[in-house]
């Protein structure tokens, strides 16, 4: 089926998004795959090309481009190039941190932020989720309380920090109600913690893929943060962050999409060079329905997807609908990959395939951004309410 999502400009960007992964990444990849990192100078060359922040308002420099279908189509070129970890930690740079600096940060915080995220001279991550708590952000224990110049003193542990390493500051999600055991819905605040006294990373955590894109945990112990770095008003913390889901939700929708439809492509073309018993893989009716079935299901996600983009640009894009965007997607592309490695036989099961990078990679995106069983939640108690 034609898609008819994308137009010239897209095309356009496509080409500089190409000549990114093929200039800029792709000569290193394999190196930071092994040691767990990426170089800063790649956060450089990509704000250079303007492909960092492209939502941000070009008064804060930024290119100003919320048109979604832009990072869609940098998430399709890093699928395509198999450099699946490098379109991990932009996502977290650019769907998860700069939503909430655009839509609750004060202009200073923006002043201060923004054009930094954009040149790549700042590297952001979002640090919510803690030891004791995951999906659940109300068991957050990281406190902030008030300090003597008016600032705050922020104490406590993040886990699976995502450029926590290799970052410059996170969002970080504290308890500023002074209570203990489950917060409530006003108990906590959300910041941007620069590094900086008491602030300090964990080891590398050991992934099972996207193992380019630096995972650790962080400590924070009495850091003090500037009553500017507030973002937004005291209290609003978990508003803010069911008020962006829809957009970081559909980012991993879209990448899933991508991860589907380029291990398809590559496993069609796999099949029809590889023979056995005197026959193409492709030419065994076997190999033709499991095929047949992920095309279909390729296909059928795409538009799911796409449709979901349209919705967001729209200001459409609800936290159900986001919801079941990523809940498709992430589930098909986990089963797409499963099967593409079968049909790859022992050759899957190396990493140098992509497909075997890709079943790791895939396995991350039902559970990153909120687990499948908290998406069919969120669904059901629409259903039923």
């Amino acid at each position: 089926m034609e898609r008819r999502l994308f137009e010239e400009d897209h095309e356009l960007f496509r080409d500089l998004a190409r000549e990114f992964n093929s200039r800029e990444v792709a000569p290193g990849y394999p190196q930071w795959d092994a040691e767990h990192m990426m170089p800063r100078q790649l956060w450089k060359a990509a704000g250079e090309q303007g492909l960092l922040g492209l939502a941000i308002p070009e008064e804060f420099g930024g290119a100003g481009m919320p048109d979604y279908r832009f990072r869609a189509v940098l998430d399709e070129e890093f699928a395509k190039a198999n450099h699946l970890a490098v379109g991990l930690a932009f996502h977290l740079h650019d769907d998860m941190v700069l939503p909430h600096l655009l839509a609750y940060g004060s202009d200073d915080l923006k002043q201060r932020f923004l054009p930094d995220m954009v040149s790549g001279d700042k590297v952001t991550s979002v640090a919510w989720t803690e030891p004791g708590a995951g999906s659940d952000l109300r068991g957050i224990r990281t406190k902030a309380v008030r300090d003597d110049d008016g600032g705050w003193r922020l104490s406590g542990q993040k886990t699976f920090i995502g450029n926590g390493i290799s970052g410059d500051a996170s969002l970080v999600l504290a308890r500023t109600d002074g209570s203990s055991g489950r917060g409530g819905r006003d108990s906590f605040s959300m910041f941007m913690v620069e590094k900086t006294e008491g602030y300090s990373t964990g080891g590398q955590l050991d992934k099972m893929g996207l193992k380019a894109s630096d995972t650790a945990e962080l400590f924070f112990d009495n850091v003090h943060v500037p009553e500017g770095n507030l973002v937004g008003e005291m209290g609003r913390g978990l508003e803010y962050a069911a008020g962006q889901l829809p957009q970081g939700r559909l980012a991993i929708a879209v990448a899933s999409s991508a991860v589907a439809r380029q291990i398809y492509e590559a496993t069609v073309q796999y099949t029809k060079e590889r023979n056995a018993f005197g026959e193409r893989i492709a030419d065994f009716q076997n190999s033709r329905f499991v095929l047949a079935d992920i095309l279909t299901e390729v296909e059928v996600t795409e538009a799911y997807v796409d449709s979901a983009i349209l919705a967001f640009n729209e200001g459409k894009l609800d936290a159900v609908s986001a919801a079941k965007a990523k809940l498709w997607a992430s589930e098909r592309v986990k089963s797409i990959t499963d099967r593409c490695l079968q049909l790859h036989g022992g050759y899957g099961y190396i990493l140098e395939y992509p497909v075997a990078q890709a079943f790791l990679a895939a396995r991350l995106l039902t559970i990153f951004g909120g687990t499948s069983e908290i998406m069919r939640e969120v669904i059901g108690r629409q259903i039923t309410a």
